[in-house]
């Protein structure tokens, strides 16, 4: 609890993943990818309950070991490829309300953003109140200007590329902002009304590049990895 306000924290893990099979349960840097996300969790005393939502019992005997609660198994219909992850959160949202437990904030932690710390989650939770915000969404800096972006045509031709006078310094340029996967925190009845965590009250919360990586591929995965492994030899 917060500033008298109970918070939900949801980690979404199906067990079906095209790109990198299995990934919520590959043992990364030691151990489980999800179980890097539930032990943030648990370090932030202000989370007055730490919920994975999944269709699969190898991921929920992971949480469980990690110290998360899987008080149900996400329905089939919610587990395929095509799945809004809104309709996962309102599941959940509303499996506790039919059940009389309410809270008033929930934070949504993906579990494919290991580095993701328990100071970014609490940065994120007091972002939200001094903001007087409804919705907090991490972001990172972008890798790269998005002016030295295009779609290719069919012939490969670089014609119309880019515009040339985007064409600077990097430092010259405004600096873009990118989602980064990791937090995505609102107020239940905001989050309700708007069908998502997106609205004219939602602010973005900055993290470093360095916590941000999502894990969706296995470049991805091996970057991740070898952070972590840092990460570890500087804390022992």
């Amino acid at each position: 609890m917060y500033n008298n306000k109970k918070i939900l924290a949801l980690i979404p893990a199906r067990g079906g993943s095209k790109g990198l099979p299995g990934k919520n349960i590959k043992l990364i840097a030691g151990k489980p990818l999800l179980h890097w996300t539930i032990e943030a969790a648990k370090q932030c005393s202000w989370l007055d309950k730490i919920v994975v939502s999944t269709e699969d019992q190898r991921i929920a005997t992971a949480a469980r070991e990690a110290g998360a609660e899987v008080p149900f198994l996400r329905p089939q219909e919610l587990a395929g490829d095509t799945v809004s992850g809104m309709d996962v959160v309102i599941h959940a949202i509303e499996w506790f309300e039919n059940k009389g437990q309410h809270f008033d904030l929930l934070i949504l932690l993906q579990p494919t953003s290991p580095l993701r710390t328990s100071v970014d989650i609490e940065n994120a939770i007091k972002l939200l109140f001094e903001r007087q915000a409804k919705a907090v969404i991490s972001v990172c800096e972008n890798e790269h200007p998005p002016y030295w972006s295009n779609i290719l045509p069919d012939d490969l031709s670089m014609k119309n590329f880019i515009d040339h006078s985007a064409l600077k310094n990097r430092q010259d340029l405004p600096v873009f902002y990118r989602l980064n996967g990791a937090i995505y925190l609102s107020d239940i009845d905001y989050l309700k009304k708007q069908r998502g965590f997106w609205g004219d009250d939602t602010y973005a919360y900055i993290m470093p590049r360095e916590r941000s990586v999502d894990i969706d591929s296995l470049l991805d995965f091996k970057l991740a990895e070898i952070l972590l492994r840092e990460q570890q030899n500087s804390e022992g």
